[in-house]
């Protein structure tokens, strides 16, 4: 076993805290869907992200990692990211013209850009949101 005094092991986990921190400054953290946040978002031109969600779709819970994964990178982080929960927001997701939970709506410049139903796998969800770029 390796002894290091408290202050330095202290200071080594400053350290690499300090160096976390951008990781999870720079990602688009995920929001429960609002009218208000999402209207001043697209006003604003900013790419947007919305997930219709259920929390008992199988579909639903395998695009969440590969979500929150692709937030952390650079290209991506800029993208403000909002959850429509498909049971209790029924109106939001008949407004939005999704059919199925597992959308995924990509808007930018105020536009819709790209839409997605049911992927799952990493590379076609990175393909929709380089739709963003």
């Amino acid at each position: 076993m390796i002894s290091m005094p408290r202050r330095r092991c202290i200071e080594l986990l400053a350290v690499i805290a300090l160096g976390l921190a951008p990781l999870a400054v720079g990602a688009a953290a995920l929001q429960p869907f609002a009218e208000e946040p999402f209207q001043s978002a697209l006003a604003a031109g900013k790419p947007v992200l919305i997930q219709i969600h259920a929390d008992w779709c199988p579909t639903c819970r395998a695009q969440a990692p590969i979500l929150d994964a692709l937030a952390t990178e650079a290209p991506y982080a800029g993208i403000t990211r909002f959850r429509v929960d498909f049971d209790s927001q029924a109106q939001v997701v008949k407004k939005l013209g999704a059919s199925a939970q597992s959308t995924l709506i990509l808007f930018g410049g105020g536009k819709e850009l790209a839409r997605s139903v049911g992927a799952t796998a990493e590379p076609a969800i990175r393909a929709l949101l380089d739709h963003a770029r």
